[in-house]
Formats: structure tokens, sequence, C-alpha cells
């Protein structure tokens, strides 16, 4: 690797540190997207990180020289992040949508989904009433993000958090336990809806596995880290998305909502379900990766 570890030493202060990281992320030609979306943002907040300083004050800081231990801390974490293509947020264990971070491990998906964006504005104007949610159900929940966001936006729910993986309701449980919400999210291990019978819902919202299997070929190295679970499903990436629909009305009160991701496979889906009046809901990139369907929608 050509990536001049060996020559750390004349880097002194966080500048030093924060031009050296970006040219060797660079340099790597890594991939992004579990955070950051570029070298300079990721290489910002690892270094803050690392040396516990506030993620959103870099500034004041730039001019800092760094102690020994500090340089060797960053370093090792530099050489896992360019040689083994490592996603930050796995080393450090932290990952952030919005205001709200929670705790990642290899066991879980890094959290990253637009329904994030959604369940902050509470699905407004498709809810009128959050007091009209009591319960909600966030399948494949992973880390349990989706449902922690989901507390907060509607008081008065309690939420059912699924996932098919043991491992995955491990890390969700930790996060539950770190906002102190036991007692308002409900972890289940289920595949889709089939350990749910009974159960029906105000709100359904889910982040699916939706990587098509060709996707899953060519992913970069960073993604390949990730639970390969929580990302394939079939050939064209709705494997998940087909149960889903087949079982959502069972599980929905009357004017239910169903919110779920599907990544880049609207056409596909609107060309497999020609009649469903999917809505597609407009997030940061566009209405192509998040649509709603009512209860009525679906019977």
């Amino acid at each position: 690797m050509l990536h001049h570890f060996d020559q750390t030493d004349e880097l002194q202060t966080v500048r030093d540190w924060l031009r050296f990281t970006v040219s060797a992320f660079n340099e790597a030609k890594l991939s992004f997207g579990h955070g950051s979306a570029n070298a300079y943002d990721e290489a910002a907040y690892l270094i803050l990180h690392t040396l516990h300083l506030p993620l959103d004050t870099l500034d004041p800081f730039l001019d800092a020289r760094l102690i020994a231990d500090e340089k060797k801390v960053l370093l090792e974490l530099l050489k896992q992040r360019i040689d083994e293509r490592i996603p930050v947020a796995y080393l450090t264990h932290e990952a952030w949508l919005g205001e709200f971070s929670f705790y990642v491990d290899e066991r879980v998906i890094v959290p990253r989904s637009f329904i994030a964006e959604l369940i902050r504005e509470q699905f407004t104007p498709w809810i009128d009433e959050t007091k009209t949610v009591t319960h909600v159900l966030d399948l494949c929940t992973g880390s349990s993000c989706l449902a922690i966001l989901a507390t907060h936006a509607f008081p008065d729910a309690i939420v059912d958090a699924v996932d098919i993986s043991p491992a995955a309701l491990e890390v969700a449980q930790r996060n539950v336990s770190d906002y102190g919400l036991e007692d308002r999210i409900n972890l289940i291990k289920s595949d889709i809806f089939s350990n749910l019978a009974g159960k029906q819902y105000d709100v359904i919202i889910s982040n699916p596995p939706y990587v098509d299997a060709l996707s899953m070929t060519a992913l970069p190295p960073e993604y390949r880290h990730e639970p390969q679970l929580a990302l394939g499903s079939g050939a064209d990436g709705l494997d998940a998305t087909r149960k889903i629909l087949k079982h959502a009305a069972n599980h929905l009160n009357k004017n239910g909502l169903l919110v779920v991701e599907i990544g880049h496979n609207r056409l596909t889906l609107e060309t497999a379900y020609p009649n469903l009046p999917f809505t597609w809901l407009e997030v940061a990139a566009g209405n192509e990766f998040v649509f709603m369907l009512r209860r009525e929608d679906l019977i």
C-alpha cells in the first residue's frame, strides 16, 4: 500500500492529520455512504471522534498538536479503514441519524434510511394527529434506529421492532436500553410478519433488504462488512418487499399506513404491482425510494 503510514511522525497538528487523512482516503479510492459522503467529511468525523472533540466544532482545534498516544490510536484506525476497508461507523461503533446517535457493529447494517426524514416530520400530511398513532411496527429493525426515532415522533406509541437476526436484536437491545425505552419498544424475532399473529398497527415502517442479485456481486468492499442478510433480497431485490405487501393489510388498523424503502427498485416494483396505487414520498434524494400505501389500498 502507498499510504505513507511510515512517515506520520511528521504530522503534528489536527490540520496535519486532517490533510493526510483526506489524501490517504482519496488515494485509496475508498467508498463512502456509511454516514459520510466524501473523504473530507469522513476524515473530519474520524479525527474529531477519536480525539473526543465535539463533532460539529473543527476550526478551534485545527492547530492543536496531538500527543503520541493520540497519534498511535488514530493511525491504527486509519490503517483499518484503508487496508481492510472497514466502514468508519464500525471503527467508532457510532452512527448518526439526524441528532440521534446509535451503537453499531458488524451484526447490523450501518443506519441509513430515508424513512428517518419522514419520521421526523411525523409523516405529515399523511397523519393528521400524532396522538392517534398508538401502535407502530418497525420491520427489519436492525439496530432499532427507526424504532427509536418513532418513539420520539409519536410519544403515545408502543413500537414493536422486528428482525430475523438474533445478533441484530442484541444490538437493538443495547440501543433501546441506551435511550431508556424498554417500556415502549418490544424487540421481537420474526421473519417479517411470521411471529406477529393477531397484532395490528397504525403505522408499519420498514427499511428491508432490497439489493438485487446483480448489484450484490458488485458491492464495494465496505458493504461486504455488513450482514449480507440485511442487504440482498433475491434476484430483483424485492423478495422481502413482496412478503410485506402480501401480509401488511392483515396487520394494519383502519386507515393504517405502510411506509417502505426500496432503494432503486421503483420501476421494478411498479411493474410487478401495476394495480397498487403507490404514493412515492419526497425525501432529500427525491421521490424514487420510499413508497406509502394505506390499508384500503392493499385489500
